[in-house]
């Protein structure tokens, strides 16, 4: 028995990695092909563009003045551009001698203008009049990169070559973090291109002096320091496999090449051989346990009614466990259900008182403003009604007299009075009134007129001068009408008394709208506010004012006014002294206005 299972895992083995190996073959040379095609796509977008730059009228005028500073100036403003749009690494005009005399990165730090290019391959063949191509490290730039260069033709005259530098990291970065190892390798077996970093510059061929002599020759590296990776090569039937050493010990690799004739390139790609070991093992195991699960079949069959009529009587005790517990969650469920909607109507009635205690608190402060606007309303009632006393008196003579125009006049004066006193009269009416919940559009240049109605007195008394800017087209916002009255009276009254007996009493009202807000802002020239009161300045019944001279309830009554309307009142101190309100409503631009209390 024994010899039977070494029999199986010998000759089973070889089978299986025969065809795991072939498998895995056919899936890296199509990786190699695609590998192969992105690169000759890549580059073959570029291979035109030299001869097609050469025959610029610019770039040939360059060569044949190469000491012309104007043209060099033009030559390098036309690279940097086509650089930019092609999205290549580097374009440059070099003379005969092989001195760069343009470049497109002539304003940059590690410019080629002035740099000597006679010893690069590239050079050589198209000053001997041949298309050429080349791939190497930068001398200067010390980047990596594929170089087509064409000669510059003035006639039958060769006067330079044109050197277009395409950049391959795009191409490299998409081969790093899969499956394959790929990397592109030169005629010496030096690695140029890599998915593996640590590949870089490596050889898989021994460095020997003539492949080190041609190398420095072209100084297709630069001064990369070049190393021989420690490789051996072997074969499994027709594949090809290399053994390389590294940190982590050493990995088998299935090899797949493509030799590129045009860009005298060897593009490699690798395949780890230990997933295919592994697989072709674990294939052999799986045979050898279906074999051994077959065996116990039989076994498992005769269990299986036994273990059926078991799990039916288990099925059938979990149910029933599982319905008794649902009819108990659902009975705690409809208790928690009942005290939650208890709950929310014990919220609800007082949320309804709290909106009922507001508003009265709203009425009240506008209340006991008009209280303290009596007395200026008296002195404002008492001069128009002393003046049509007098127009009176004067119109009665007048007719006396028979002058019934200069009569007519003074009774048109006394008109006029009385349309003050009535206009006077409707502010404050409009202001008393408890306003309704509705919302729409304000004009703010309507409620500012009207806002100064009612506190013109005020401002009269402190002798505060008002300064209102709201724009060439006063915003329009989402408010109430009347609501948004008293706040601006209680903010501008504020600022009023900030600045009452001042040298600066100016007040300064400005509104501006942006990202579908409007803001509006109210600004004093007075001691700005306390940082010891900032964060108590719209609590209730909070006032810094003397004794009889305010409730504490404007600011406070304000806030919640502006929150109602889903905007935010604060209030801070300006750099350059004074106290700041800020009222950010939402702007209703476009609708019509419209009575919104």
């Amino acid at each position: 028995m024994p010899l039977i299972i070494f029999a199986f895992f010998t000759y089973g083995s070889a089978i299986a990695t025969r065809a795991y190996m072939g498998e895995a073959s056919a899936q890296a040379g199509t990786a190699l092909r695609l590998a192969v095609s992105a690169l000759s796509g890549h580059l073959n977008r570029y291979e035109a563009l030299p001869a097609l730059i050469a025959d610029h009228d610019d770039i040939k005028e360059l060569v044949s003045a190469p000491d012309d500073t104007a043209l060099r100036d033009a030559a390098n403003l036309y690279l940097k551009e086509i650089n930019g749009l092609l999205k290549s690494s580097d374009i440059y005009v070099v003379k005969p001698d092989g001195e760069t005399i343009a470049a497109s990165n002539y304003d940059g730090p590690g410019s080629f203008v002035g740099q000597n290019f006679s010893y690069r391959p590239y050079f050589q063949d198209a000053i001997e009049g041949r298309q050429a191509r080349f791939y190497a490290l930068g001398t200067t730039s010390l980047k990596r990169g594929y170089y087509f260069a064409a000669p510059i033709r003035t006639g039958a005259d060769i006067r330079g070559v044109i050197v277009f530098k395409v950049d391959i990291d795009m191409i490299e970065s998409s081969w790093g973090g899969g499956e394959y190892k790929i990397f592109v390798s030169d005629p010496e077996g030096i690695i140029f291109m890599s998915g593996s970093p640590e590949w870089l510059y490596g050889a898989i061929l021994p460095l020997t002096a003539d492949r080190i002599a041609r190398t420095e020759a072209s100084r297709r590296y630069a001064n990369a320091r070049l190393t021989e990776l420690p490789v051996t090569r072997q074969r499994f039937e027709p594949h090809e496999l290399m053994t390389l050493v590294g940190e982590r010990g050493s990995s088998e690799y299935l090899v797949l090449s493509h030799y590129m004739s045009a860009e005298d390139w060897t593009v490699n790609v690798l395949m780890e051989t230990s997933s295919i070991r592994t697989q072709a093992r674990t294939a052999l195991a799986a045979v050898f346990l279906i074999l051994c699960i077959a065996g116990l079949t039989v076994a498992v069959l005769r269990q299986r009614r036994a273990r059926l009529a078991e799990r039916m009587q288990l099925q059938t005790e979990a149910r029933n466990e599982l319905e008794r517990r649902v009819e108990e969650r659902t009975a705690d469920l409809a208790r928690v259900n009942s005290r939650i909607e208890e709950e929310i109507s014990e919220r609800r009635l007082t949320e309804q008182q709290l909106r009922q205690t507001q508003a009265d608190l709203i009425q009240a402060g506008k209340l006991a403003g008009l209280g303290q606007m009596s007395a200026a309303l008296s002195h404002e009632f008492n001069q128009p009604l002393a003046a049509a006393k007098t127009y009176t008196d004067s119109a009665s003579v007048l007719i006396d007299r028979g002058r019934t125009e200069e009569a007519r006049d003074n009774i048109r004066r006394i008109g006029g009075l009385i349309d003050r006193m009535a206009a006077i009269s409707r502010h404050l009416r409009n202001f008393a009134r408890k306003p309704n919940e509705k919302l729409g559009s304000v004009s703010l240049d309507e409620a500012m007129h009207d806002t100064l109605e009612i506190i013109a007195w005020r401002l009269k008394a402190a002798d505060a001068e008002l300064r209102l800017d709201l724009g060439t087209r006063p915003p329009v916002v989402r408010a109430g009408s009347v609501r948004l009255q008293q706040v601006l009276v209680n903010v501008i009254s504020n600022a009023a008394d900030a600045v009452e007996g001042l040298e600066d009493r100016r007040i300064e009202v400005s509104a501006f709208e942006e990202a579908g807000k409007v803001v509006l802002t109210v600004r004093d020239h007075g001691p700005g506010v306390p940082a010891a009161i900032a964060e108590r300045i719209f609590d209730p019944f909070f006032t810094t004012k003397g004794v009889g001279k305010g409730l504490g309830l404007g600011l406070s009554i304000s806030y919640n006014i502006i929150k109602d309307f889903g905007g935010s009142l604060s209030a801070a101190n300006h750099p350059e002294g004074g106290a700041v309100f800020h009222i950010e409503l939402q702007s209703a631009a476009g609708l019509m206005p419209e009575a919104a209390e």
